[in-house]
C-alpha cells in the first residue's frame, strides 16, 4: 500500500488532498504543527497523525523518525505546509517579515525533504510534490489576462517562485525520485478568506494527480488542473 506524509494537512488543501488519497488506496499521514487539530483532522479521515512544526529542525527530525519506526517507509512526500506571510504594503515589509515566509514556504521543504529522503529512497516509486502557486510563476505573473498579475505580494510570491526553481533543481539532482510542483489555482481556502473560484476539489486536481504518478511519469514539471504552468 502506498504511504503518502503530508505537511499541513489538517485543513485546506492538505486535508482535500489527504482525503481523495485515502479514497485511492493510499495511507495518509496527517502532518500538522498542532496536535489537538492534527488529531481531529485523522481521525475523521481514517488517517494517522503525526506532529511536524516545518519551521523546526528537531520536530521534523522527530516526525521522520516516527514515520521509520512504524511505516518504515515513504513514497509520497507531499510538501503542502505554507504561510501567506504580511499583507501589509511593499515598503512597510521587514527582514522578520521576510524570514517569517521563508522559512515555512522555502526553507520548511528543504527541512522536510532532507529528513524523509532516506524513507522515500527505500520505496520503489519515491513521489515528491511540492505545492506551489501561480502567484509563484513569472509567466502568470506577467500575463494581463490573469488574476495574479494584480496582485503585489511580494515576500508570499517571491517564496513561492524559490519553490518552483528548488523543484526543477531536486529533479535533477535525484533522478530516482520524481519531484514536482503544483499550481492549485484560485481556491477558496483561508488563505483568500475562501473567495476563491475554485472548489477545494478542483484545487486538489492537480496534486492527486501527481501523488499518483508511476516510476515513468514526469518529474521537473510545474502544472496545475489543466496541464503546465508557465515557469
Amino acid at each position: 500500500m502506498t504511504v503518502t506524509f503530508i505537511t499541513g494537512a489538517n485543513k485546506s488543501l492538505g486535508y482535500e488532498s489527504a482525503r481523495r488519497l485515502i479514497g485511492l488506496g493510499h495511507t495518509v499521514l496527517i502532518g500538522a504543527r498542532d496536535p489537538e487539530r492534527g488529531r481531529t483532522a485523522a481521525d475523521a479521515l481514517g488517517a494517522r497523525f503525526v506532529q511536524i512544526d516545518v519551521t523546526d529542525d528537531e520536530s521534523v527530525a522527530a516526525a521522520a523518525a516516527d514515520v521509520a519506526a512504524h511505516e518504515g517507509h515513504v513514497d509520497v512526500l507531499i510538501n503542502n505546509a505554507g504561510v501567506p506571510g504580511a499583507h501589509g504594503p511593499a515598503a512597510d515589509l521587514t527582514a522578520a517579515d521576510a524570514a517569517y515566509v521563508f522559512d515555512t514556504n522555502v526553507i520548511g521543504i528543504v527541512r522536510v525533504t532532507h529528513a524523509f529522503l532516506p524513507l522515500l529512497k527505500t520505496s520503489e516509486n519515491p513521489v515528491i510534490v511540492n505545492v506551489s502557486s501561480g502567484l509563484g510563476s513569472f509567466g502568470v505573473t506577467h500575463d494581463p489576462d490573469r488574476v495574479e498579475s494584480t496582485l503585489p505580494l511580494p515576500l508570499y510570491t517571491s517564496s513561492k517562485a524559490a519553490v518552483t526553481m528548488l523543484t526543477t533543481q531536486y529533479a535533477k539532482a535525484l533522478p530516482e525520485l520524481r519531484v514536482n510542483v503544483v499550481d492549485p489555482g484560485w481556491t477558496a481556502t483561508d488563505f483568500n478568506n475562501h473567495s476563491g473560484p475554485q472548489t477545494l476539489e478542483e484545487g486538489t486536481d492537480a496534486i492527486v494527480a501527481l501523488a499518483t504518478i508511476g516510476p515513468d511519469g514526469p518529474t521537473g514539471t510545474f502544472q496545475d488542473r489543466s496541464g503546465t504552468v508557465p515557469w
